[in-house]
């Protein structure tokens, strides 16, 4: 394993982050492990060296946090030896006041995040999404002030403009607030509209990209084939991924097509090779891998280790067509 600062912050990550929304019990997503399959899984990921989980409140309705917590202090010394992300927006409760990135919400939020995860703070504390309906200036405050009581260590954000990242960061800047250390961005060989504008500007403000969905759902690893073809269990029930990804025509799956035989050339799984891509790419600190199987921590590992020549990349590039923003919502 290798690890890196994160951003220009002074906190060191894996370069390698384990997603942990596969695990949890949640009945509309068949495909999340519970804790007793999940453990096996997650103990690979640290004796490989991974010292990075990113969870969120909304992730099986908590009960992601819940395992998360458990399985880190089983499988951890200390609190100190690994980093703890987790985020806040989206819906917990029935309430209107249960979402979104008001100052009410943002202090019920982390203390209810804190309990599920058994600790007493997280080490990144991320907004899920941008709240159009919550004057930013709340938000920034609010955000400083659960760093300042030491709930959070650094803050981070996923998903949105770069200029709502922009106006966050400026307003927290003029006040003298914390500012965000990373962006979650969308991000893939199949989904590269943050090269336009998001990536530029976290490598001019010097804010590390932990990029989520560096498979593309699954799809650069092989889950379906150009004629729809479901091969695993969360290819056939992920609405998502139908959504953001258009395999049935060219454009998408013709870059599918491009890395397998650049895989093939160095004879590792497709898989390795886009995240070895993602890797190397600028600003990417660490992309954020789900694991359902043991293997696929091995190939997330074991990219850090790829060499891609410049035409290996050229070629695995070329085939990209623009997309429709996605994923800011």
């Amino acid at each position: 394993m290798k690890y890196v600062r994160l951003g220009s912050s002074g906190l060191s990550v894996s370069r390698i982050c384990l997603g942990m929304m596969s695990y949890g019990d949640s009945p509309s997503r068949r495909w999340q492990l519970d804790e007793d399959t999940a453990e096996p899984i997650v103990r690979r990921a640290v004796e490989a060296g991974v010292t990075f989980f990113d969870t969120a409140d909304i992730y099986a309705n908590g009960t992601s946090e819940e395992l998360t917590g458990r399985l880190l202090r089983k499988l951890f010394a200390r609190r100190e030896d690994y980093v703890l992300a987790t985020k806040v927006y989206y819906p917990t409760g029935p309430s209107l006041n249960d979402q979104g990135l008001s100052r009410k919400h943002l202090m019920a939020a982390v203390d209810a995040s804190l309990a599920r995860l058994g600790t007493d703070h997280v080490d990144l504390y991320q907004i899920h999404r941008f709240d159009p309906a919550t004057p930013i200036e709340e938000t920034m405050s609010a955000l400083h002030d659960i760093v300042r009581v030491g709930k959070a260590r650094h803050i981070g954000a996923s998903s949105m403009y770069a200029w709502q990242f922009a106006k966050a960061q400026y307003t927290a800047e003029a006040a003298g607030w914390t500012t965000f250390v990373s962006m979650q961005s969308h991000y893939n060989l199949l989904y590269r509209e943050e090269e336009r504008e998001m990536i530029p500007q976290c490598l001019d403000q010097g804010v590390g990209v932990i990029p989520y969905s560096p498979l593309a759902r699954g799809l650069l690893a092989g889950n379906r084939d150009r004629d729809g073809e479901r091969r695993t269990l969360r290819a056939a029930s992920d609405a998502l991924a139908d959504a953001r990804f258009d395999t049935h025509t060219d454009a998408d799956f013709t870059v599918i097509e491009t890395l397998r035989a650049v895989a093939a050339e160095h004879g590792l799984p497709p898989a390795r090779i886009a995240l070895a891509w993602l890797l190397r790419r600028p600003a990417v600190d660490a992309p954020i891998v789900g694991a359902t199987k043991p293997h696929h921590i091995d190939d997330a590992a074991a990219a850090l280790e790829v060499t891609l020549s410049d035409d290996n990349i050229a070629r695995l590039e070329a085939p990209y067509t623009p997309h429709p923003v996605l994923g800011h919502s």
